[in-house]
């Protein structure tokens, strides 16, 4: 039983047609971001400039600077995430320095579950979690649309018990 088109699911032999994950992931780990740095600019320039003078202020630049540095590196990781659905299995990709990429067969799994936090709801996103038989192979696809991980949550499904019907 098949669902989805070839060109959704990459048939046999052919190359799988990679997702990536909607910008609004990437807006509210920038948020966390900029309200983190706020918090930590404040706290090193404010005590440093009141107990040892205003000089010390200065500190306050330090998590500015940190915080531009990984304003980048978060653009990097978000693009660096990607999922694939196969015939057979479903592939997770990411990293930006050291890549990983996850395959879980989808007669390997035993769980499928669509979370979303109270800050993930208010950015209207939600993650899937894959869970197998072996701990190591647990994956999740963070920051996806609602509906989109829904659907996910629902082929996945429908998929592993076609396939773990055989085993």
């Amino acid at each position: 039983m098949e669902t989805g088109s070839p060109a959704e699911t990459g048939a046999a032999g052919d190359e799988p047609v990679w997702r990536g994950l909607p910008p609004g992931l990437l807006r509210m780990r920038r948020l966390l971001l900029l309200v983190w740095t706020a918090v930590l600019a404040l706290a090193a320039g404010l005590l440093p400039g009141l107990l040892a003078g205003p000089v010390w202020g200065t500190f306050a630049l330090l998590p500015v600077a940190l915080a531009a540095w990984f304003w980048r590196l978060l653009g990097r990781n978000w693009r660096s995430w990607r999922y694939a659905e196969r015939a057979d299995d479903l592939l997770i990709r990411r990293g930006v320095l050291w890549r990983e990429e996850t395959v879980v067969p989808y007669g390997r799994m035993q769980l499928v579950e669509v979370t979303s936090g109270p800050l993930e709801r208010y950015f209207d996103l939600a993650s899937v979690q894959l869970h197998t038989a072996a701990a190591a192979t647990d994956a999740v696809v963070p920051g996806l649309d609602p509906a989109e991980a829904e659907r996910l949550r629902d082929r996945l499904s429908e998929l592993g018990e076609a396939r773990s019907a055989g085993l």
